[in-house]
């Protein structure tokens, strides 16, 4: 099916009110175009910046990859466990050090070439390539080898000493540790296979006739759905992969991921019948009391696995000193910023990690002390704020990034004399701005990859390349490293209390809140089930007119 020339004919943003658009008999909306003709018609938020899994990183740009990419497991969609993915079967020994996994015999790209064992290995020694590693390259850490891999100049020394093998149909992964949770991470699409016949051909330099691998008409995947139009702030248009293993279960025909940053928009473009869903956590604060009053049939709440916080650079003074970052943390008034604020059933963060009943309760006390934080100020050389220079607060566009920051901007003139100035940028300079540590203060959030408590404390380690702080101790690294090969669910939870207390007093990060989920989804949609981590295979999901 061509989904390039169907019905998307407009600018999105631009419209203020529905819009027909004839599409043969009669008058549809995009949505009821898409019921016809089993389209998905997503609000997918910013802009993706890529489509390769090696660098996806943001929720814009997973949330696509995960419909073109499939890894050696999935999860789960409603239990989160893992699932079989392209691989049909696995073991795992008894001192859980070694993973062997089976594919399945009828794997092949979206161009029909067959997929084999090695196109998973080469996907990931290039994550692991330190010329150009993955973002997301600390998720292979656990593999022997991976992380001194990661760190060699040249990478060839490495590249002999990685932990993973192949033969035939087979996989074999050895960790350098046990890893209890290593099962989860494998359904990231950094583990899934990129198709080495293209990607060695384009990313070649002297391959001056190729397009980079992931644009239209050159990419292949090897997920459910395929790329089949890429519209500059327009659209993303998948279309059903008809060389995909368990293509006789996807009910979809395609989805098209239409970027909306504005919230308003966002939740306009549903109302008015332009998209059956929007996959932003961030909807438009005012609009969800009224939706919980009249459409509560359409809003889908659920508690995220998630949190969201503003990181210091502790390079750049003031910051550099801990009492001045405690005493901004103490400054928030957490309860007030989710109740008066943010509004969508937000759990004040105590913490960095969210609450979870196995390994970190809900802590009972609060991270609100003014008064603690104009002495812990005061001893930091500002009384009363005298002389402290302005913050600059950094967040990127977003209704509800721009008022939690007012609020916070707020909290510190009225609790510690301290004036902030706010800035605000697109994503990506965003992103780029955060990477460079070109920043004093900056909004950030983390939606866990997999449901451990390091899929968060392990970002504050001294060597993540998530860590954008520049903080680190060797004590708080040896902990996280304690807590992964913890036994019993009662030593790691004793041991990441210890590392919350260490994150507690040295503050590098300050967190305020985790998050929610608040979609709208349309009724026709079915088989979209809210999850803590946002997982929604797109196979499973389809269309119905509830009204025919």
């Amino acid at each position: 099916m061509d989904l390039k020339a169907k019905w998307w004919i407009f600018y999105l943003l631009g419209l203020a009110s529905a819009v027909l658009v004839s599409c043969g008999k009669g008058h549809q909306t995009p949505v009821q175009w898409g019921i016809e003709h089993q389209v998905l018609l997503i609000a997918n938020g910013d802009e993706p910046q890529t489509l390769d899994p090696k660098f996806a990183i943001g929720s814009n740009d997973l949330n696509i990859v995960r419909a073109l990419f499939e890894s050696l497991v999935e999860l789960d969609g409603t239990t989160l466990e893992p699932i079989p993915g392209c691989a049909e079967r696995w073991e795992v020994s008894e001192d859980g050090l070694q993973y062997r996994f089976v594919l399945r015999d009828n794997l092949a790209w979206s161009d029909g070439t067959p997929i084999k064992a090695e196109d998973f290995i080469y996907a990931w020694h290039r994550a692991l390539n330190p010329s150009s590693p993955s973002p997301n390259v600390a998720l292979f850490y656990p593999i022997v080898g991976a992380e001194k891999y990661a760190s060699y100049s040249s990478g060839d020394e490495g590249a002999s000493q990685l932990g993973v093998t192949s033969e035939g149909r087979e996989i074999t992964i050895t960790l350098r540790q046990r890893t209890p949770y290593f099962l989860e991470t494998l359904a990231h699409p950094v583990f899934a296979p990129v198709p080495r016949h293209l990607v060695d051909l384009c990313e070649n330099a002297a391959a001056q006739q190729c397009q980079p691998w992931t644009r239209p008409g050159t990419m292949v995947g090897n997920g459910p759905f395929k790329l089949n139009a890429w519209e500059l702030n327009q659209r993303v248009a998948l279309e059903k992969n008809a060389h995909y293993w368990d293509r006789d279960h996807v009910l979809l025909e395609g989805i098209e991921f239409i970027p909306i940053e504005n919230q308003l928009a966002e939740e306009r473009a549903f109302r008015t019948g332009q998209v059956h869903l929007t996959y932003t956590s961030q909807m438009a604060i005012e609009k969800i009391a009224e939706y919980r009053k009249k459409r509560p049939d359409v809003l889908y709440q659920s508690q995220n696995y998630a949190s969201y916080y503003y990181i210091f650079n502790t390079r750049t003074p003031p910051f550099d000193q801990v009492n001045v970052r405690r005493a901004l943390a103490l400054a928030i008034d957490r309860e007030l910023l989710v109740s008066k604020v943010t509004k969508g059933g937000e759990i004040p963060a105590r913490d960095l990690l969210p609450p979870d009943k196995t390994y970190f309760p809900v802590p009972s006390d609060t991270l609100f002390d003014p008064q603690q934080a104009r002495k812990l100020l005061a001893e930091a050389g500002y009384p009363d704020g005298a002389d402290f220079p302005q913050i600059e607060l950094l967040y990127n566009n977003g209704e509800l990034h721009r008022k939690v920051a007012i609020a916070i901007q707020q909290m510190w003139k009225m609790q510690l004399n301290i004036r902030t100035k706010l800035v605000n940028q697109e994503w990506k300079t965003f992103i780029d701005a955060q990477n460079n540590k070109m920043f004093s203060i900056s909004r950030a959030g983390w939606i866990a990859d997999y449901q451990h408590p390091t899929s968060f404390l392990a970002t504050l380690t001294t060597e993540s390349a998530y860590n954008d702080s520049y903080w680190g101790i060797k004590e708080y690294d040896a902990l996280i490293e304690s807590g992964i090969v913890a036994v019993s669910s009662a030593d790691a939870q004793e041991i990441f209390r210890q590392a919350a207390k260490i994150l507690r007093k040295e503050m590098p990060v300050i967190p305020l809140f985790h998050s929610t989920d608040n979609n709208l989804v349309h009724e026709s949609v079915q088989n979209w089930t809210p999850n803590p981590m946002h997982r929604h295979p797109y196979k499973y999901v389809y269309l119905q007119d509830k009204h025919h």
